[in-house]
């Protein structure tokens, strides 16, 4: 998992509530097996028309926003079914942090599993970006993990996010290397471990 310490980039403004999960990233994209390749899929109903071609006047369809890293939402970002590729169509687009005044907990779980830092910042000043991004579009914000702070236009917010996530986040470290870490001490638990305890590195069926 790519450290997340500190991202300045294009903000783009998404004022709306209750975005789910299945506007990120619709069902029939599922069927993938890797991480990758969602990007294009992103809030595939509302970038396309019928036919395919963009909308317009969608956010991400218009430059600058198009390159942005930093998205600011509106309440319940991310609630509906707990997919994680949702997570993973947001960093595949080039999002590595999402600022919002609250957050479904099962998305918030999922980006910090994966890297994708979630803010959350009072409605009001939520309403702020969005309308700093609108104003001027291009707008950068820097989104600060050590220092726990978003800074835009010359203002500032500082924000909270518990310990054991903003560690990860930090070092990225994901679940598999948080068990890598241990990698000593569970080789030689198997070295030592009796030799009739079942062996998950052996089949237990017959060949």
């Amino acid at each position: 998992m790519k450290p997340f310490r500190r991202e300045t980039g294009v903000l783009a403004p998404m004022p709306r509530s209750n975005v789910d999960t299945d506007q990120i990233i619709p069902k029939q994209f599922l069927k993938r097996i890797e991480r990758t390749g969602f990007g294009p899929a992103l809030f595939f109903d509302w970038r396309y028309d019928g036919d395919g071609a963009e909308w317009a006047d969608f956010v991400l369809n218009r430059e600058p926003f198009r390159q942005a890293s930093v998205l600011v939402g509106g309440r319940n970002f991310g609630c509906g079914s707990s997919r994680e590729h949702a997570v993973w169509a947001l960093q595949d687009f080039g999002f590595r942090a999402v600022i919002a005044p609250s957050f479904a907990d099962i998305f918030r779980g999922n980006s910090g599993k994966a890297g994708l830092l979630t803010v959350a910042l009072p409605e009001a000043a939520c309403a702020q970006l969005a309308d700093m991004a609108e104003e001027a579009p291009g707008l950068n914000v820097t989104v600060d993990l050590e220092a726990c702070e978003v800074v835009a236009g010359g203002q500032s917010w500082s924000f909270e996010v518990d310990a054991f996530t903003r560690h990860c986040l930090l070092e990225g470290l994901d679940d598999i290397a948080l068990t890598l870490r241990h990698e000593a001490d569970i080789t030689a638990f198997e070295a030592r471990r009796p030799i009739w305890f079942p062996d998950s590195r052996r089949s237990l069926v017959a060949p």
